[in-house]
């Protein structure tokens, strides 16, 4: 999978105008993970992300972590799994959802991978998923 960098709406982050951003990053979980129901893991490492894209230290209300919360407790409640919010519900076109965006770092990688395995009782972290495509946008941008 490739990452889209023509049209980046954040900071790049000194003079490395392809910077992946975090908003790019969140679009492409929706691409590569996007079929799977959002969880509490899913969660986390969405909010994990906004924080850090917005540097505000707080949910946004009405932002995207906000809008997967409702989504995974929606997803509780529904045992049918077609009914079921996806990351790619959430997740496709974050950068414009973000109030705003960045670069992404390694730190915003590690804080992100932390809040997914924290809340994660299944595996390590998704394969496909938030804390993978933050990861490997983090590694794209420190070469």
């Amino acid at each position: 999978m490739e990452i889209d960098r023509t049209n980046s709406t954040g900071e790049a982050g000194g003079d490395d105008d392809d910077a992946v951003t975090i908003g790019e990053a969140l679009e492409a979980t929706a691409l590569s993970a996007g079929n799977k129901a959002i969880d509490k893991s899913d969660v986390a490492a969405i909010q994990a992300a906004e924080d850090r894209a917005t540097g505000l230290g707080h949910l946004v209300p009405g932002g995207i972590g906000a809008e997967a919360e409702s989504a995974a407790a929606y997803n509780m409640k529904t045992t049918r799994g077609e009914e079921k919010t996806t990351l790619a519900d959430v997740l496709t076109d974050a950068s414009e959802k973000l109030v705003g965006d960045k670069a992404v770092t390694r730190e915003d990688a590690q804080r992100v991978i932390y809040a997914e395995l924290r809340n994660n009782d299944d595996q390590p972290t998704n394969p496909g998923g938030v804390a993978a495509n933050v990861a490997a946008a983090a590694r794209l941008n420190q070469k």
